[in-house]
């Protein structure tokens, strides 16, 4: 016993302040919190605390005998749990190391109790049944199912890892942080939910987590590495929302959020983070803040913001609200990183003259150029063509001592390319290689397309044989495509195929390659064999389909050859396989094959734009008016015209009449006086387009005059271009027909959203009976009329000469003829294509 008194005691658990709360009250006070000084702070703290147990074991009156001896049972009784614990504990070593050795029974328990256990493990039974096993193990489940029914949703899947027991050695009833971090973060990008949604705001809450500092770095990581910045902006806007942890907001955690924004490529997002940073004086940007923003609005070419964040670097800002000290100056100064940021926005913009500000302003700052620096300033040489400033600046570069890296010799090889000295930039190449610097697969790709552009594809051979080796390349059907690109805008037709051929010996071309060789056969009137590949691309028993650029190039090789079966064909197939219609692709595609027969295709894809709920481009009216016009269906017609009314362009009158001088091989005078007529059924005759035709027809049927006589084109005339122009109009993406007088009170000006390259301003109106305040009204007037539009169809039988001249009379007081939707006719495509696969590749082979 005297042994166990001498035992000291285990030591008690000390107090621990809360260093994440000195760092806060450090931040809002304005002090960097250094560990020195968090360490500090602590220690006195923890001083604090002891003088004051002091202090209370001091003022406490003296104890009582019962007290004394109370504890002094206390004190006794930890000893042995203490003493009996470590017993435990060797005991547990030896079993492990001599097995068949183990202790039965407790110390306090008698003699007979521990022969009976020893007893019952001689004792041979018989199994439990595993079905009853079974049995309970889905009950234990269940039940843990309903504890986390709170994080899941219907529309949500389960991870069964979660819930299987036998993937976790240890089977522990509260998860980890790191756990429950990952667990929350899989559920966020699940699906994109944002901080407003209940469900966004109910997970977060049942998480269960804090939110601290070192929780949302982590969340932030985990979301950025799977590309959800989305959801990294929800739950910062969340977490920060909150009056509680409103006062706990960190500058890291908004440096994290930039760097996950830069990293998705939002300059936009990230510009606005950055400036809701600027305005509070706790999370005022650093320079890790500065770097993350610069390299991001530079990747995304934002020259102008980025010189104005340059300029806030250097300014002191306002003074703050609770402002604690008065001498605070963040201002810094810009490093290199910054101007090569700024370099880097200076290449898509081609803003030559910003290298030599860059370096005038390394030179008042005492910096010195990086490889790097010299490397974007050769780039942006090379973008605006000034390639004698790229060579200048690859001396200084040389002369200065920098390490010449790779990249650099991608930029010379693309530089001594646009100059056409082929001889020069394999020179750099094998220089680069006997300097023994690493070559990078993008120089050797550069250089396998220079060479191929000039006609000498087999020397670029042993390029890609060394992209081959390399590591982290790119895929090698990757160099060939750029290969075969390059060979076609150099004009070397015979060399796309020689490349193509060598290609499939080596490897399998990709659906991006099959594209390159579509586009060659299509620009050079090879429509056979663009029409055998495409068919090996859809038998092929690999994984390589056809993509809807592939049907697009298909299309466009038809058009050209003059192929309408086979284009019909095609957009059948692309229709099948559904690939939505285009109308920037396939609007001029469409009116060219209307104009040879084929004005069922066009009919299909005006319902299926119609049945999408978009709004048909003008050409598609212009279009079916004047095939409706050659049929003698004036109805249809009208319904066309009463539908285009409510769409959101206007026709001018000069714009009509150039339409129906374009088309006169096709309608003639009768035709528009019959239209003119059938007009007097319009019931929205007021309309500004239907009003502008009317007078259009007026004069050039000879019964009136117009206020604009002077521009308009006689009917009849022999000076008058073909439907070509409107159509090249359309596959450029301007709208011309469009009206470009905006003196009228009614017209407003917004960007086109379909038009692709350049934003084209389209100027648009709202129909002259207009209402602002019964705007829903009009909104639904134009459903119900492309609704009505959509199952009121002409008829698409292709009736020979003889027939229609024999049914004309009876054709014109017919009415309108009902006509399957787009869907029932895409139904039985897909019945005929079933039925007639075999005919069809036979005829297809034959051809």
């Amino acid at each position: 016993m005297e042994a166990l008194h001498m035992l000291s005691l285990r030591p008690l658990a000390q107090f621990q302040p809360d260093t994440n709360q000195i760092r806060r009250n450090l931040i809002k006070k304005g002090v960097t919190p250094t560990p020195k000084i968090v360490h500090n702070l602590r220690k006195k703290q923890i001083q604090k605390h002891n003088r004051k147990l002091n202090r209370q074991a001091q003022e406490s009156p003296p104890l009582s005998n019962t007290q004394k001896q109370t504890l002094e049972e206390e004190q006794h009784f930890q000893e042995l749990k203490y003493e009996y614990k470590q017993f435990t504990k060797a005991l547990e070593i030896n079993a492990e190391e001599n097995e068949g050795l183990s202790l039965v029974g407790k110390p306090w328990e008698g003699i007979q109790k521990v022969e009976f256990l020893e007893r019952t493990r001689e004792f041979q039974g018989g199994k439990l049944k595993s079905e009853s096993l079974m049995e309970l193990k889905e009950m234990f489940r269940a039940r843990k199912m309903d504890e986390l029914k709170w994080v899941f949703e219907d529309d949500l899947e389960i991870n069964e890892l979660w819930f299987d027991e036998s993937s976790h050695r240890k089977k522990t009833s509260k998860r980890s942080e790191v756990q429950v971090v990952r667990f929350l973060v899989d559920r966020l990008c699940d699906r994109e939910i944002g901080a407003k949604d209940w469900k966004f705001s109910r997970l977060m809450k049942l998480s269960g987590l804090p939110f601290t500092e070192g929780q949302l770095l982590m969340i932030l990581e985990m979301l950025g590495v799977k590309a959800c910045w989305k959801q990294a902006l929800s739950v910062v806007q969340w977490v920060y929302e909150c009056k509680d942890r409103r006062k706990f907001q960190s500058r890291f955690v908004y440096t994290k959020l930039l760097a996950v924004l830069g990293k998705a490529r939002r300059p936009k997002e990230a510009l606005q983070i950055f400036n809701l940073m600027r305005g509070n004086i706790h999370l005022y940007p650093d320079m890790a803040a500065y770097h993350s923003i610069a390299v991001t609005l530079g990747q995304a070419g934002f020259l102008k913001e980025l010189l104005n964040i340059v300029e806030c670097m250097r300014q002191k800002p306002e003074t703050f609200k609770y402002m604690y000290r008065k001498n605070w100056d963040p201002s810094l100064e810009p490093d290199v990183v910054i101007y090569n940021a700024v370099l880097n926005a200076c290449v898509p913009s081609k803003q030559w003259k910003g290298v030599s500000w860059v370096f005038q302003q390394l030179r008042e700052s005492g910096l010195k150029p990086s490889g790097a620096t010299y490397g974007l300033a050769m780039e942006v040489m090379l973008q605006s063509g000034n390639y004698d400033l790229v060579h200048e600046l690859f001396r200084k570069m040389t002369s200065s001592g920098e390490v010449r890296e790779a990249l650099t010799y991608k930029v010379l090889v693309r530089t001594f390319w646009k100059e056409g000295k082929v001889d020069e930039a394999v020179k750099v190449v094998r220089d680069m290689e006997r300097r023994g610097i690493m070559g990078t697969a993008s120089v050797y790709y550069e250089l396998a397309c220079c060479l191929c552009n000039c006609g000498r594809w087999q020397d670029a051979i042993p390029e890609v044989e060394k992209i081959r080796r390399l590591p982290h390349a790119r895929p090698v059907e990757v160099t060939f495509t750029g290969m075969i690109r390059s060979s076609m805008d150099g004009g070397h037709i015979d060399d796309c195929v020689s490349i193509f051929e060598f290609m499939k010996e080596h490897c399998a071309p990709n659906v991006g390659t099959v594209n390159t060789m579509l586009k060659v056969y299509s620009q050079n009137d090879m429509f056979s064999k663009a029409k055998v590949l495409f068919e090996e691309v859809k038998v092929a028993e690999s994984d390589l389909r056809p993509d809807a650029y592939t049907y697009n190039l298909m299309l466009e090789a038809s058009t050209r050859a003059h192929q309408w079966e086979y284009f019909e064909h095609v957009y059948k197939e692309m229709i099948l396989s559904n690939y939505h219609l285009d109308q920037d692709k396939h609007l001029a595609l469409l009116l060219k094959a209307s104009r040879a027969g084929k004005l069922h295709l066009l009919e299909h894809a005006f319902d299926m734009i119609l049945e999408a709920g978009e709004i048909p481009r003008h050409l598609f009216f212009f279009e079916l008016v004047i095939q409706a016009m050659t049929q003698d269906n004036y109805e249809r017609a009208v319904v066309l015209l009463s539908t285009m009314a409510y769409a959101p362009y206007r026709v001018t009158e000069k714009q009509w009449t150039k339409l129906f001088k374009e088309n006169e091989d096709r309608i003639d005078h009768e035709n528009l006086e019959l239209l003119l007529d059938s007009l007097g059924n319009c019931t929205v005759v007021s309309e500004a387009t239907v009003s502008n035709l009317s007078k259009s027809l007026h004069v050039l049927c000879g019964l009136g005059s117009s206020t604009n006589t002077s521009s308009i084109i006689h009917f009849g005339s022999e000076n008058v271009n073909g439907l070509k122009e409107a159509i090249e109009s359309a596959e450029s993406g301007n709208d011309i027909f469009l009206s470009s007088d905006q003196a009228e009170p009614d017209t407003f000006t917004f960007n086109h959203n379909h038009v692709d390259g350049v934003n084209n301003n389209v100027v648009v109106s709202k129909p002259q009976n207009y209402d602002t305040g019964d705007n829903v009204s009009l909104h639904a007037d134009r459903l119900n009329s492309f609704d009505h539009l959509a199952h009121e169809k002409s008829s698409d039988d292709e009736l020979s000469d003889d027939e229609s001249d024999s049914d004309e009379d009876d054709d014109v007081g017919e009415g309108v003829i009902d006509k399957p939707s787009a869907y029932q006719i895409l139904e039985a495509w897909k019945e005929m294509r079933e039925v007639d696969r075999s005919l069809l590749d036979s005829e297809i082979n034959c051809g």
